[in-house]
């Protein structure tokens, strides 16, 4: 399968990412990295942005795509199958799902939706459950999204958090582009 991997921020959740990339391209897939502006800008406690792009390069062999220009050259012939947006932050799922196009990953899910392909949306949002419910509503009707198996990550601190199963991340790609939703949606 050719994917889009894209990467948003919660980067307390980047760990949670490259494992999951590692185990997509250990099963062959061939894998193009996009980056949000958030992530190629950004040095966090949970990394330097620097060293996350070049790991992120070495591992799919290939250059980042990190401006919406890039997306729309490389990404528009759609000649890939499926995009997974991981993780997908409350900000970036509230735009797709009202069509805002302005950043990298939010143009390259336009570019998916356009081609009529599968979009994998694994969400870690601490407002899932509050103002981000509307957009995940909206986006679970919408063809060609799914989204990885959700679950509250910390209901006594944090109520209204949903954060995917990262260990699902490959199984749901290949369920998304059979058009199948992995069940339990929401544990």
């Amino acid at each position: 399968m050719k994917i889009v991997f894209a990467v948003c921020g919660s980067f307390c959740n980047h760990k949670n990412a490259l494992n999951a990339l590692k185990e997509i391209i250990s099963k062959g897939h061939e894998v193009t990295p996009v980056l949000s502006e958030i992530v190629c800008n950004t040095d966090t406690r949970f990394g330097n942005k620097d060293a996350f792009i070049l790991n992120i390069e070495a591992m799919c062999g290939k250059k980042v795509i990190t401006s919406i220009k890039e997306a729309e050259e490389i990404l528009t012939p759609g000649q890939y199958d499926l995009l997974i947006i991981c993780p997908c932050t409350g900000n970036t799922l509230a735009k797709i799902a009202n069509g805002i196009t302005d950043s990298t990953v939010t143009m390259t899910a336009k570019i998916f939706f356009r081609n009529r392909k599968a979009v994998l949306i694994a969400l870690a949002t601490n407002d899932a459950l509050g103002m981000t419910l509307k957009n995940i509503g909206t986006l679970a009707v919408r063809k060609n999204v799914y989204f990885v198996p959700l679950a509250q990550d910390d209901y006594i601190k944090k109520p209204d958090s949903l954060v995917c199963d990262f260990k699902l991340i490959t199984v749901s790609a290949e369920n998304a582009v059979k058009g199948i939703q992995t069940q339990p949606c929401i544990e």
